[in-house]
C-alpha cells in the first residue's frame, strides 16, 4: 500500500493517522475495508511502547494512549503504520509485535496494553477532535496545531475520548487485550513472540 509524503502534525497521533486514512480514501493505494485503526491504552493510560523516536535506547516510552494503523491484506502479513516509530515505515506486525509492542507478561499489570481496532471508514466518518487536550489551562497551545481545521463528524466536535476509551461499552470497533490482537492479527499471543 503506498502512503506517500506526508507532513505528521507534532503530538496529534490520531490527526496523522485520520490523513493518512483520508489520503488512502482519495488515492485509492488500498481497499478502505482492509485499513484499520488501532488505539494502544488502557484504563490507566499508561502504556509502554518501544522503538519510539522519542525514546532513548531501549527504553520504552510511556503513552497515555498511542495510534497506528494497521493494514490488513489478504495476499500478506499485516502491516503497521507508526509516524512515532524507528522501526520501517510501514513494519510487519510481526516485527512490530517482538520490538514495539513486546510481551504484557513481563511489566507490571497497570502497564498492560489494550487495543480499540476501528475499521477505517468508520474512524473517517465518526472521529471529532476540537483540539482541545492540546491546550494548557490557560487556553494557551502546548505546541502549534496544524495549519488544516479541526476535524468534526456530522454528529460532534470532539469525541477523542471514546476512541481512547478502552470500555468496549464505549466508542466504535473492538477492544482487545494485547494477547487476542496479536492471536487474531498474526496468529501467535505476546506470549509466544
Amino acid at each position: 500500500m503506498a502512503i506517500g509524503r506526508l507532513t505528521p502534525a507534532a503530538y496529534i497521533r490520531e490527526e496523522n493517522v485520520w490523513k493518512l486514512c483520508e489520503f488512502v480514501r482519495s488515492e485509492r493505494t488500498a481497499p478502505l475495508e482492509e485499513l484499520f485503526v488501532v488505539f494502544v491504552s488502557n484504563e490507566n493510560r499508561m502504556v509502554p511502547l518501544w522503538k519510539q523516536k522519542s525514546g532513548r535506547g531501549d527504553q520504552p516510552v510511556i503513552w497515555d494512549y498511542h495510534v497506528v494503523l494497521l493494514h490488513v491484506g489478504l495476499q500478506s502479513d499485516c502491516l503497521v503504520f507508526d509516524l512515532d516509530s524507528e522501526l520501517s515505515f510501514p513494519c510487519s506486525l510481526q516485527v512490530y509485535a517482538a520490538q514495539a509492542l513486546r510481551s504484557d507478561h513481563n511489566i507490571k499489570p497497570a502497564y498492560h496494553r489494550k487495543l480499540r481496532v476501528v475499521p477505517a471508514d468508520s474512524f473517517l466518518l465518526k472521529f471529532a477532535s476540537d483540539r482541545s487536550h492540546m491546550k494548557n489551562s490557560d487556553g494557551s497551545w502546548r505546541m502549534p496545531p496544524p495549519t488544516y481545521p479541526p476535524i468534526h463528524s456530522a454528529e460532534c466536535q470532539m469525541n477523542l475520548d471514546d476512541f481512547i476509551s478502552m470500555n468496549p461499552a464505549v466508542g466504535w470497533g473492538h477492544v482487545l487485550s494485547l494477547d487476542h490482537f496479536l492471536l487474531r492479527y498474526t496468529g501467535n499471543s505476546s506470549s509466544s513472540s
